[in-house]
């Protein structure tokens, strides 16, 4: 049984885990195909959007624990690779969460630009319990999604959030009340006008969501954004609309 299946569906590429018996635990063959998965859709001139989810019942139960129990650097280095691909991924990615994404689970639903959640979704870092340390980026990860606090009752305390409290602390950008396929159809369709957009655009614009995010004043991002504002209006895509503009108001006079 593949571990990883890819659907292209309007545009966007649907990306899901596909080990549902085992609740799609990751592994050093999950991982490792999910990053060549990215890294094909990137290559991949008709897509323009990815969509993780996992196979129901559940998103992703984090890392296989026999290979976590015996993997030191190298092997946690191999587990991290797969949702470390979606977080470097140029395209926008949304997460479909239809059940427990736990540990490294978590890290993959947080690698994505957006989640939305079912209605069984559930967020449980759990590391702690399993008495190993957040990895491959957690922590900063959580910080950023839903601010220290969260973070601290998320990773420590062991809050296990439900997708209700998860849209509530920004952990999920909505619900979607329908079961996997129904949550699938909706991120995909979230995505439609990314694959409407031209491409190019697409992939500048998210590269400039995280350059000035990382800024500390308005007038750094004003600049960042100019130069990429003319690069955009010196692109075929633009020529076109605007001279279809212009065309349009020459005939309504």
């Amino acid at each position: 049984m593949e571990p990883v299946l890819v659907e292209r569906r309007d545009g966007v590429a649907v990306v899901t885990l596909n080990d549902p018996d085992r609740r799609n635990a990751l592994t050093l063959d999950s991982s490792a195909r999910l990053a060549d998965v990215v890294a094909e859709c990137e290559r991949d001139d008709g897509v323009a959007a990815v969509v993780i989810t996992g196979a129901p019942p559940a998103f992703c139960a984090g890392a296989n624990l026999a290979a976590l129990g015996e993997a030191r650097e190298d092997g946690l280095r191999a587990i991290y690779s797969g949702f470390l691909a979606v977080a470097g991924c140029s395209l926008p990615t949304i997460a479909a969460v239809g059940g427990a994404a736990v540990g490294a689970g978590l890290n993959l639903a947080l690698a994505c630009d957006v989640r939305l959640a079912g209605p069984r979704a559930r967020f449980d870092a759990r590391f702690l319990a399993l008495g190993i340390h957040p990895g491959g980026g957690m922590t900063w990860m959580l910080q950023r999604a839903v601010g220290q606090q969260t973070a601290m009752a998320m990773t420590v305390l062991g809050r296990v959030v439900d997708a209700a409290e998860a849209e509530r602390v920004g952990l999920a950008f909505h619900i979607v009340d329908a079961e996997h396929d129904g949550l699938v159809d909706a991120a995909v369709a979230l995505a439609a006008p990314a694959v409407a957009a031209p491409r190019e655009l697409v992939i500048a614009t998210k590269r400039t969501l995280r350059t000035t995010a990382a800024l500390d004043r308005h007038s750094e991002a004003v600049e960042v954004e100019l130069a990429a504002q003319l690069r955009s209006m010196d692109s075929p895509a633009f020529t076109e609309l605007l001279a279809a503009m212009r065309e349009k108001i020459s005939r309504s006079r």
